[in-house]
C-alpha cells in the first residue's frame, strides 16, 4: 500500500461558517466499568538469553484512580498561587494562565518523507517498490531511480536544512504533573533511574524531552502536545498492572478533555505519545479517538496492524542500552556470515531455523549461547532481525551497534526513520517467503563490492540509533523529534459554546 503523506484529513462543515481541520473525531466519554481483565504476554530475549513466555492476569480497579474523575486532584488547576516550581513537577514545570485561543497560528504543510521501504529482492538484484509483494512463484517489481550506495539519507540537504529548522523552532507542551500526583511514577520522567530493557525507548524519550529546549510552558506556541504516561511504569503499578493500562489511559483522555481545550480542539490531532515493546501496542483500545487521531510513536510499528496508521504515526527503534564505548571490528575478521539467537515465537522463526539450524555459515540459535551475544554480533558479517510476535525487536539496534548489516525478516515493518533513511543503503530487507534463498541473496553480496558499502553505511547510522540520557545532536531522540516535526501540522477551530 502506498504511504500517504499529507495534511488535510478532512473538512468539518458547520452551518454558519466553514472551518476547515485536521483529522477531527468527536467520541464521547463513558464511565469505565467497574473491573478489566485482560490477558497479556510477555516475551523477554535478549543477548541470547533466552526466557520462556510468561502468561500473567491482573485485574484493575477504576477505583485505584478514583481521582481522576475529580479532574483538580489529577491536573493542577492553573491559577498563580497554585502553580508549584519546575523542580516540584518532575522537570517539566506548570504554564502560565491559557486561553482556547490559538493566537491564529497559520497552518503548517506537513512535509513529505521517504515512502514506504521496500522489499528487497536480492537474488535479482531488483526491488520491489510500494506496493509490490514477493511471492512464491515470482516478484513483482516496478523501475525506481538508481540507488547511491554512498549516502544513507533520501535527501540529506533536505535533510539537514529541516533539522535545523526543527531545532531552532518546534515546541512541545508536556500535560503538567506536580511530584505529589499520586500516579507521578507514570506521568513525571525518572531522571535518576537509568532505562534498561525492553521499553528503554519510552523512558529515554521521556527523559530527553524534559531536558530539552523543545518544551514549552506556553502551550499557545506548542506545535505539539505530549501525553506523558508511561506503559513501562503503569506495567509495574500494583495500582493498575498489565491489565488496568487500557482503562487508565482511557480515564486519562477524559480527563485532559475535560479539564484543557487543547485536545478538543483538533480531536487530538496535534496530540502524540510514546511506547515500546508488545504492551504498547493495544494500551490504546479502549481510547480509540487516540489510536484514530493522535500521532503514535511505537516500535510496534507493522502496516499490518489496523491501529497503526504509517501517514500520522511514527517508528521508533527498540534499543537495549549500550554503556562505554561502541565495539568495532574490521570486516575482514567477521568469520561468519551471518546470525540470528531467538526464541520460537512465530512461524517466521521457526521456518529462519528449520532451514538453516545445520549450515555452518549462518548461525542460528534456540537455546543459550555458548559465546558471548556480542561477539557473536562482532564476529558475523549479517546480524538478522526475525519476527516474533511483533515485528520489532532489539537485534535491528544491537547489529547497527556491532557494526553488522542488518538483515530484516518483518514483512509490513514500517522501518524507524524510513522518512529520513534509506534503508537499502545500509540493511538488507528480504521478503519472509525468500528464507530458502537466504544463503544465496547473503553471498552474492559478500561477493560483490556491495557488502563492503553496506557495512561502511552502518557506520555511518549509529549515533541515529543510540539513546543518551544528556540528548547528543542526531541521536535516536533527535531523530525522533524530526519525525514528530514532519508530522506536527493541524489547524485548530475554535469549539463554540
Amino acid at each position: 500500500m502506498a504511504r500517504i503523506k499529507g495534511s488535510f484529513k478532512g473538512l468539518f462543515f458547520m452551518t454558519s461558517c466553514t472551518l476547515i481541520t485536521l483529522k477531527i473525531t468527536f467520541f464521547s466519554i463513558t464511565s469505565i466499568p467497574s473491573t478489566s481483565k485482560v490477558m497479556m504476554l510477555h516475551s523477554h530475549d535478549h543477548d541470547g538469553r533466552l526466557f520462556d513466555d510468561q502468561q500473567s492476569e491482573q485485574i484493575f480497579n477504576p477505583a485505584h484512580i478514583s481521582t481522576y474523575h475529580q479532574y483538580e486532584d489529577v491536573v493542577p488547576v492553573l491559577h498563580e498561587q497554585q502553580q508549584p516550581s519546575i523542580e516540584d513537577t518532575g522537570g517539566f514545570g506548570l504554564p502560565p494562565e491559557f486561553s482556547s485561543d490559538d493566537g491564529g497560528r497559520s497552518p503548517e504543510v506537513r512535509e513529505n518523507g521517504g515512502g514506504q521501504p521496500p522489499v528487497v529482492n536480492r537474488i535479482s538484484q531488483e526491488v520491489v517498490a510500494e506496493g509490490g509483494q514477493t511471492s512464491a512463484g515470482g516478484s513483482r517489481h516496478s523501475k525506481e531511480k538508481p540507488l547511491n550506495k554512498e549516502e544513507v539519507y533520501h535527501d540529506k540537504e533536505n535533510f539537514l536544512e529541516n533539522y535545523n529548522q526543527m531545532n531552532k523552532s518546534l515546541k512541545i507542551y508536556v500535560y503538567p504533573h506536580a511530584k505529589t500526583d499520586p500516579f507521578a511514577n507514570v506521568l513525571l520522567p525518572d531522571n535518576n533511574r537509568s532505562p534498561g530493557g525492553n521499553y528503554a525507548s519510552e523512558s529515554y524519550f521521556k527523559i530527553g524531552l524534559s531536558m530539552s529546549h523543545f518544551v514549552t510552558q506556553d502551550p499557545n506556541e506548542a506545535h505539539l502536545f505530549f501525553l506523558p504516561f508511561s506503559i513501562a511504569s503503569m506495567r509495574h503499578d500494583k495500582r493498575i498492572g498489565v491489565g488496568g493500562i487500557k482503562d487508565f489511559i482511557k480515564e486519562y483522555i477524559s480527563t485532559i478533555s475535560h479539564k484543557y481545550p487543547f485536545w478538543n480542539r483538533t480531536g487530538g490531532a496535534d496530540h502524540f505519545y510514546v511506547a515500546c515493546h508488545s504492551i504498547g501496542r493495544t494500551a490504546m483500545e479502549k481510547a480509540p479517538e487516540v489510536k484514530i487521531n493522535a500521532i503514535q510513536v511505537v516500535c510496534s510499528s507493522s502496516y499490518f496492524l489496523q491501529g497503526y496508521n504509517a501517514h500520522k504515526d511514527a517508528s521508533i527503534p527498540q534499543i537495549w542500552p549500550r554503556p562505554g564505548v561502541r565495539p568495532s571490528r574490521d570486516p575482514s575478521k567477521r568469520k561468519m556470515l551471518a546470525f540470528y539467537a531467538g526464541a520460537m515465537n512465530s512461524r517466521v522463526r521457526e521456518s529462519l531455523v528449520r532451514t538453516w539450524v545445520n549450515d555452518t555459515e549462518i548461525g542460528v540459535h534456540q537455546n543459550r549461547l555458548k559465546t558471548p551475544y556480542s561477539e557473536s554480533l562482532l564476529g558475523s558479517k549479517f546480524c538478522i532481525h526475525a519476527k516474533g510476535f511483533e515485528v520489532n525487536t532489539a537485534r535491528i539496534g544491537d547489529a547497527i551497534y556491532y557494526g553488522c548489516i542488518p538483515v530484516v525478516l518483518a514483512d509490513h515493518y514500517d522501518l524507524p526513520f524510513t522518512d529520513i533513511l534509506d534503508w537499502r543503503s545500509f540493511s538488507v530487507v528480504v521478503s519472509t517467503e525468500d528464507i530458502a534463498f537466504l544463503k544465496k541473496i547473503l553471498r552474492e553480496i559478500v561477493d560483490s563490492n556491495e557488502y563492503i558499502k553496506l557495512q561502511k553505511n552502518v557506520l555511518k547510522v549509529q549515533n541515529h540509533f543510540q539513546w543518551h540520557k544528556q540528548p547528543v545532536d542526531f541521536d535516536t531522540f533527535y531523530m525522533v523529534m524530526y519525525e514528530l516535526w514532519l508530522r506536527r501540522s493541524s489547524i485548530r477551530i475554535h469549539l463554540l459554546n
